[in-house]
């Protein structure tokens, strides 16, 4: 087989999901055979727990592509941001039917706006929010780790089953090898050719929360076997960090990895920051509380406090993959990230980093205008590079 065919054959099973979801062949397959699906929002809900409860977890997204949310926009108003109006736009569509429950993190306006009205209209039938603290302290751990007890509980009575943790202690050791695996695919990154580009990256995180996630690992792990060994090389003219608000749609990242840019890695809930961090079970300590610690101190989002953990973070991956230059993507409304840019900007001008800030609407492919503004900032970066150093 050649090497374009292996690796296009590797991919295409993610790709095939992706395309199809939320209707894909593996959801239809469990509720044919009488499983259940519940749908997450927000990267603060443990899926750990609904694996451990016997249940597919999928992650609720939006249209994966540019389109009239007249519906959405009609409920939640143009004033929220166009990923939430996403969601409920497809819900109000019927095309998350096969859902038997919702569960939310309270982690923005547009979240719990978004699972209000999911609650009341689309009227999937369990639905609960979690209360996800701002900070890290011994108080607010014990807070979300009793939400997290709560969810349980309440899956239990709704599912008639009971969550043991052997169970908990199987899910922690499948999504850690999950973690473990899409972090070895970002390691690869790291090389001045990378096998993988990060369009392709994309398309694999976006498949882990729309399969079962024995499936994805099998998967996953047969493409990090390939890659490990493949001559394979991507290069561009710059390499680029991408952050900022949730990103699921991969012709955002093709779009601009086909002016020459190469996106060696992120900040991304939907990247990094959702295979960051295994679940490290401390002592004695109870599976549930170990699965509440990682979530809540893990790899911070933009509405965490204090940021200097966020940003330390995001230091050192400019040093890891050695990158070039920052594109800030922040769909509009998206109040925590547009507030989180100035700090942003202000620390990687200490570190002599440029960074290209785009508004735009979740979904968006990659506009013209964008193109043009990408375009200009590489052209920056190349003239950086001949500007004589003065001495």
């Amino acid at each position: 087989m050649a090497i374009a065919e292996s690796t296009t054959g590797l991919l295409g099973r993610f790709r095939q999901v992706n395309n199809a979801f939320p209707q894909t062949a593996q959801i239809k397959e469990i509720k044919a055979s009488g499983g259940k699906v519940f749908g997450w929002l927000c990267s603060y809900v443990p899926e750990e727990l609904i694996y451990a409860a016997g249940a597919l977890p999928v992650r609720v997204t939006g249209y994966p592509h540019e389109t009239e949310l007249a519906d959405g926009t009609a409920y939640l108003s143009t004033v929220s941001c166009s990923f939430s109006r996403s969601c409920l736009q497809i819900a109000l569509r019927g095309e998350y039917s096969s859902l038997d429950g919702i569960i939310a993190g309270s982690t923005c306006d547009g979240a719990r706006r978004l699972f209000d009205h999911w609650r009341r209209y689309v009227k999937t039938p369990f639905a609960q929010i979690i209360s996800v603290p701002r900070k890290y302290s011994a108080t607010t751990l014990d807070l979300y780790y009793s939400e997290i007890v709560s969810l349980k509980a309440s899956l239990e009575k709704y599912l008639g089953t009971s969550i043991t943790d052997d169970a908990l202690a199987n899910a922690i050791s499948v999504y850690n090898r999950s973690r473990a695996i899409m972090g070895r695919l970002y390691e690869l990154r790291m090389r001045d050719g990378p096998p993988l580009t990060g369009a392709e990256m994309l398309e694999v995180t976006n498949a882990a929360v729309r399969i079962p996630r024995d499936t994805f690992n099998a998967w996953a792990g047969e493409l990090l076997a390939y890659l490990e060994t493949s001559p394979v090389r991507h290069r561009g003219r710059a390499r680029i960090m991408v952050i900022g608000s949730v990103l699921n749609n991969v012709s955002f990242i093709e779009s601009i990895e086909a002016g020459g840019a190469l996106v060696v890695t992120d900040g991304l809930c939907t990247g990094i920051r959702y295979l960051a961090d295994p679940v490290v079970r401390e002592d004695s300590e109870l599976p549930l509380r170990s699965i509440a610690r990682r979530y809540l101190t893990g790899f911070p989002c933009a509405r965490m406090f204090p940021a200097h953990d966020r940003f330390d973070r995001i230091v050192k991956l400019l040093q890891d993959y050695r990158v070039d230059g920052i594109i800030s993507e922040n769909i509009r409304y998206c109040v925590q990230n547009a507030h989180d840019l100035p700090l942003l900007r202000q620390m990687v001008s200490a570190l002599g980093i440029p960074i290209l800030a785009l508004d735009i609407e979740y979904g968006t492919s990659g506009s013209g205008q964008i193109q043009t503004r990408v375009q200009a900032f590489l052209e920056m970066i190349e003239a950086s590079r001949r500007r004589p150093v003065e001495r």
